[in-house]
């Protein structure tokens, strides 16, 4: 039987880590895999999660089952968080997952439960695994244009255009905030827009919001979520605390369906616990204990808040220094885009052969389509990477 298997294709990030880990050189940057690092390269535990634990470690008196759900104070704090008052609780069916990627496979798997025919239209271009689950689940996947090569902005126009394909029951997969792998986000008029085209053709939307807090704060970076939440008759939500809250290992995630017509939310949250059953059964948990006990507490919230704004204005910081030393180095505005974007990652625009002249010879490691993890930079590895930039004719 198992020489019958077929060898997979390699993860591109994954095998970079694994290169990046042998190569001896003291000077390296890895800015491939997509874990936020602070100044010292560590990627912490934040003050709140620690608190929590202790809390929980100390107060807890069972490791029992919660419900194939997971626990509904975690659910109901972190579908706050999301939709804040943009729909009413009653219209939400959600279930804990194991993170953001387990959000996301649940999904197409109510997707393909309901609508066996449905097209998925993803941007272009995308978070990697998202392509691979829905190829392993045998979906029809279209793409549309998203990213702009020369302006490293949203082409918008060709966004549109695009999705004029798009049928009733069809999914348009949209990125919540921080666009992974590009960085470009669509304002809230593009977002009304979006809108405004699913609802004319009865597509429907769903969004992967993994970096909520991370670009221009917890309540705008929620801003077209819950606009298309409000707007739309169905909605399907993947989310992630991986990043957000630091609990990468953790595994904590959230699936959402908003459904405006509350009779369907019963069978909706019957079905979504189904899957969970056909899958993982029970939802992990600690994660989840972890994140509804910050959300739930006052001072833990704040304290959480508060060290979320220092990350985002970090990565904002280091955003600003990298654009202000490629202007020095070129005497061109050609890299502003790079304090424009949003979130952990940028796509730089250069070609594989510019990213691997900068591994080969400076030691710079990222992603072969050039999406870059600003959260792996720091103060004093900015102006090695500029200069690596403009060496290798970037």
């Amino acid at each position: 039987m198992f020489g019958n298997l077929k060898a997979q294709p390699a993860d591109k990030i994954l095998a970079l880590m694994v290169e990046f880990k042998a190569d001896p050189r003291t000077d390296k940057i890895d800015l491939g895999v997509g874990v936020y690092r602070n100044a010292e390269g560590i990627t912490p535990v934040m003050r709140a999660v620690k608190s929590a634990e202790k809390r929980i470690w100390e107060t807890q008196e069972s490791k029992s089952y919660t419900g194939l759900a997971g626990d509904s104070a975690y659910t109901q704090a972190l579908s706050a968080l999301i939709l804040g008052d943009a729909v009413a609780p009653g219209q939400i069916a959600a279930v804990a997952t194991p993170g953001g990627t387990g959000a996301v496979r649940q999904a197409f798997e109510l997707v393909r439960m309901a609508n066996p025919d449905a097209r998925v239209f993803v941007s272009n271009p995308t978070w990697p695994n998202h392509l691979s689950i829905l190829k392993y689940l045998g979906m029809e996947t279209i793409a549309y244009r998203y990213f702009d090569e020369e302006s490293r902005a949203v082409d918008f126009a060709g966004m549109m255009a695009d999705l004029a394909q798009v049928r009733a029951g069809d999914i348009v997969l949209l990125h919540g905030c921080c666009h992974n792998p590009t960085g470009a986000n669509l304002n809230l008029t593009e977002w009304q827009a979006v809108v405004d085209h699913l609802n004319a053709t009865g597509a429907i939307p769903m969004i992967d919001i993994a970096y909520q807090g991370f670009g221009d704060g917890l309540e705008a970076d929620a801003a077209g979520t819950r606009l298309v939440a409000s707007s739309c008759p169905e909605v399907l939500i993947a989310a992630s605390c991986s990043k957000n809250f630091g609990v990468y290992r953790e595994r904590t995630g959230l699936l959402m369906a908003v459904v405006h017509e509350t009779a369907q939310q019963a069978l909706t949250q019957e079905t979504l616990a189904y899957l969970n059953r056909q899958n993982y059964s029970f939802p992990p948990d600690h994660g989840a204990r972890v994140v509804a006990t910050i959300l739930n507490d006052e001072a833990l919230r704040a304290d959480w808040q508060a060290e979320l704004e220092d990350t985002r204005l970090s990565m904002l910081s280091l955003r600003q220094k990298l654009a202000d030393e490629l202007q020095t180095l070129t005497g061109s505005d050609r890299f502003g885009f790079l304090a424009q974007h949003r979130g952990m990652f940028s796509r730089l625009g250069a070609s594989p052969e510019q990213v691997q002249a900068m591994k080969t010879k400076h030691g710079i490691y990222m992603v072969g389509d050039s999406r870059m993890n600003i959260a792996g930079l720091n103060a004093a590895t900015v102006p090695l990477l500029a200069r690596a930039i403009v060496d290798s004719g970037v």
